[in-house]
């Protein structure tokens, strides 16, 4: 027999005989039936390492002083066998700023690009505490790199009162959580019925359950591409599974974008072709709107500016403004795009600018219009929104402009921004770099798979901080930054630990 308790959110079962609570449902999560899924027996072996995990997310108790229950429904303060008082997580939340990556910063101003690599978090107040260059300083933490390492990161609340982080392999379609307690990743399962996360047609983006309007349910994670339409995620970190809910069912090739409270997805049509679909606030679809005969693979994330959202293609660009028909503009002459240097960065007037290669030099072309400006440059220059170097030396007027040197002894080197952090109060970008040195190589050969044999990875700011140094690097553009618990992350699918810096309280 079982005794039956119910709180405001939750429905436990307390065994008459072990005095055992088991979580039958909870608000959000749906039936559990930890007996069910064979897990009373997990309970003595793989759950309670879970526990204080769960505990937290669930606002329940703990044992402090007496071994009579595993753990106790929420709003319990002492044990009801002996009486002792239990550790309490009812009430307790978390205070965190969300990371969804940079692309979908939504607290950034509308003068600064959207879906570029920028975040509004003041990174630099806490770095630019650290020893200034030459002092090489070591990362302060680490964890495991996820089993699947080639993935995205959000860390939120989804819902529950803590922050936790979320790794996904869109090439996988796999779904990896962290519990920072067991500090351990786990692989989260489909639920009956749950569609297949993998998206691999273009370059990935998610867009968070904010980006509606609206505070996110208990488990709401986001909204993402698959291969087969855009999906609502909602996770069980209890249950260790997911579901997902179709939003709309259209094979979808490039990542979503937000513009004014609209959700623009390219997906294919049944003609072969590319149609975007607009849905509005309340997620109900408007009719398709024809863009032609384009590439179905190859995009980026779109970037949003000026009312616009803007995704970029090695073929052209497709524009598209709420209320207008979208607009393929291809590429003109000879010219083609770099975009593997970087992504669009911002004239002193406000126009949108990136770079390429018409056949004799490298160039930036205004994006955005049927008739852009061209404005020719004597080398690469590597970067986005603003956050740009010319080898080793920043860029600090025009996106065109000459770089400014401080040290000669930076000539040898090639610098990579990885992320910008935007703030009202600097004069200049400030952002996290990697620094390849002794390299006097071309630019696309250095973000190939030429393996770099010193790399550091800077912050450059107010004053220019050397966090870490890296040996043998290949593939720079695969290093992700993230921020999660206070901390700032650099991960590669390569290392085996993911490094951390500690970061004064954000908010």
């Amino acid at each position: 027999m079982a005794y039956r308790w119910e709180t405001p959110a939750s429905v436990w079962l307390e065994d008459d005989r072990t005095g055992q609570f088991e979580l039958a449902s909870s608000e959000g999560l749906g039936q559990l039936g930890w007996n069910a899924r064979a897990q009373a027996g997990a309970v003595a072996a793989r759950v309670p390492a879970r526990l204080p995990d769960i505990a937290r997310l669930l606002g329940a108790s703990l044992p402090a002083g007496c071994t009579h229950a595993a753990i106790y429904p929420e709003g319990f303060a002492f044990c009801p066998e002996c009486g002792r008082p239990l550790e309490r997580f009812a009430g307790r939340r978390q205070h965190l700023p969300d990371w969804w990556g940079p692309y979908a910063d939504a607290l950034l101003p509308r003068h600064v690009p959207h879906g570029l690599p920028v975040t509004s978090l003041a990174l630099g107040d806490s770095l630019e505490e650290r020893p200034a260059t030459p002092v090489i300083g070591r990362f302060d933490d680490a964890m495991p790199t996820p089993p699947n390492a080639h993935c995205v990161f959000a860390a939120a609340g989804y819902g529950f009162p803590e922050q936790r982080l979320l790794a996904l392999a869109p090439g996988r379609g796999v779904l990896q959580y962290w519990d920072p307690l067991a500090e351990l990743w786990q692989v989260l399962q489909p639920e009956d019925g749950a569609a297949d996360l993998s998206f691999t047609a273009s370059d990935y983006g998610w867009l968070p359950v904010a980006s509606l309007g609206h505070e996110p349910r208990r488990g709401e994670v986001a909204l993402l591409p698959t291969a087969h339409g855009l999906r609502r995620l909602w996770i069980n970190p209890v249950s260790e599974t997911y579901r997902t809910e179709t939003l709309l069912a259209a094979p979808l090739v490039a990542a979503p974008g937000t513009m004014r409270r609209h959700i623009a997805c390219l997906a294919r049509n049944p003609g072969g072709g590319v149609s975007l679909y607009a849905l509005d606030a309340d997620l109900a679809p408007s009719p398709a709107q024809d863009c032609g005969a384009l590439p179905l693979t190859g995009w980026s994330r779109p970037v949003g500016y000026d009312g616009r959202l803007l995704w970029l293609h090695p073929e052209g660009q497709l524009a598209w403004r709420p209320g207008e028909a979208p607009q393929f503009l291809p590429w003109p002459d000879t010219w083609l795009p770099s975009l593997d240097l970087g992504g669009p960065t911002l004239s002193r007037d406000g126009r949108m600018w990136l770079i390429g290669h018409d056949g004799q030099s490298y160039c930036f072309l205004e994006l955005g219009t049927a008739s852009p400006q061209r404005e020719r440059i004597d080398g690469a220059r590597l970067g986005f929104a603003n956050l740009l170097f010319r080898r080793g030396h920043p860029v600090l007027d025009e996106p065109w402009s000459g770089e400014h040197v401080e040290d000669q002894g930076e000539d040898d080197s090639l610098v990579l921004p990885l992320l910008r952090s935007f703030n009202n109060n600097r004069s200049q970008p400030s952002g996290l770099v990697l620094r390849f040195h002794k390299y006097t190589g071309r630019a696309e050969d250095a973000l190939a798979n030429r393996v770099i044999p010193r790399t550091t990875v800077e912050w450059i700011g107010r004053s220019n901080v050397i966090l870490d140094e890296i040996a043998r690097l290949a593939r720079p553009h695969e290093c992700v930054p993230f921020v999660y618990a206070n901390r700032l992350w650099l991960h590669h699918p390569d290392w085996n630990r993911i490094r951390g810096w500690h970061l004064e309280a954000l908010s």
